[in-house]
């Protein structure tokens, strides 16, 4: 994936999973190293928070819009509380106002699970709120799939006021 070309291949998708189930097993891993450390009250409710204010709000209605479109409200929601920058904010203000513990990598924990284990990342507008295959999309990995359909676009020059392009004619 890079700036003009905004999505995943197969092999990319499992391997930026794989990515993400390393930080799993090493939260896993330090959670149980320190197991008699942890306070494990406070690890399940900053475990808990991600999905009781993201998740579970957009899957009960998408539920209950039986496939149908469901308020942008729930994204938002869903993609907030599954931020890295959110869950560096908790992080920081629970070390600060409580006090920095070992039950903070309840977060990590979480968010690398879902992402390496089951295979969710911040959900786009455009799909439905649970998976699903977008048609576009099973008709574009087609597509991708036989190389010899694909024609790259040769991007146009970007140009400023007064800028001579590159191999342009004055």
């Amino acid at each position: 994936m890079d700036h003009a070309n905004r999505f995943e291949t197969l092999t990319t998708y499992r391997l930026l999973r794989a990515e993400y189930l390393v930080g799993f097993l090493l939260s896993a891993g330090l959670l149980a190293a320190h197991y008699d450390e942890v306070r494990w009250l406070h690890a399940i409710a900053l475990f808990a928070y991600i999905d009781v204010i993201g998740y579970l709000p957009g899957t009960l209605a998408h539920h209950r819009a039986k496939g149908g479109r469901i308020s942008r409200t729930y994204y938002v929601l869903y993609n907030t509380m599954h931020s890295w920058l959110t869950a560096g904010v908790v992080a920081a203000l629970w070390a600060w106002l409580v006090e920095p513990e070992w039950a903070l990598l309840a977060i990590p924990f979480h968010l690398c699970g879902d992402r390496g284990l089951l295979g969710n990342f911040l959900k786009p507008f455009s799909v439905p709120f649970e998976p699903a295959p977008h048609p576009a999309f099973v008709g574009f990995t087609r597509r991708l799939a036989d190389e010899r359909a694909v024609q790259y676009v040769r991007p146009e020059p970007v140009r400023t006021r007064g800028a001579q392009v590159p191999g342009e004619r004055v």
